[in-house]
């Protein structure tokens, strides 16, 4: 299984679901390849956001190896799932789409709420692990045995 995470510029949101996501599949043993990338270039070859790599290190979780990259039109090819943070991604990344073959992997990760934004606001990235990590578990018990 190959997961790919994304939201906007690849340094908050969607290094914590990588995070998180790898690091709950590896727990139950599962053999998944997670991935994260944005849908904007400003972040490109960074780390994830400081507060983001703090509020993962607090759970036990290491995400200061990732690098930021951009969304290609390749990961339709690479990834089995893509899970967007919000609606914006969900639609930049649904116009790079070629076909319905690629628009079927794409999905807001809580279904059909978003995962806000924690950049301009530092007590966002507590709630926002939060929201993410119960994200992961509900699509973990969802892809398990597919």
């Amino acid at each position: 299984m190959k997961i790919l995470m994304v939201c906007l510029g690849n340094i908050c949101r969607s290094p914590l679901a990588h995070g998180i996501m790898e690091h709950l599949a590896n727990e139950q043993g599962l053999d998944w390849e997670i991935d994260s990338a944005g849908t904007g270039n400003w972040h490109v070859g960074e780390g994830p956001d400081r507060r983001s790599t703090r509020t993962a290190g607090e759970h036990g979780i290491d995400i200061s190896q990732q690098v930021c990259r951009l969304f290609r039109i390749s990961d339709f090819d690479e990834y089995d799932h893509i899970f967007v943070m919000d609606k914006s991604n969900l639609g930049d990344i649904l116009e790079m789409a070629r076909d319905d073959e690629d628009r079927k992997k794409v999905r807001l990760l809580l279904g059909d709420k978003i995962v806000p934004d924690p950049y301009q606001d530092d007590n966002l990235f507590e709630p926002v692990f939060q929201m993410i990590e119960t994200g992961c578990k509900e699509i973990i018990e969802q892809l398990r045995d597919v």
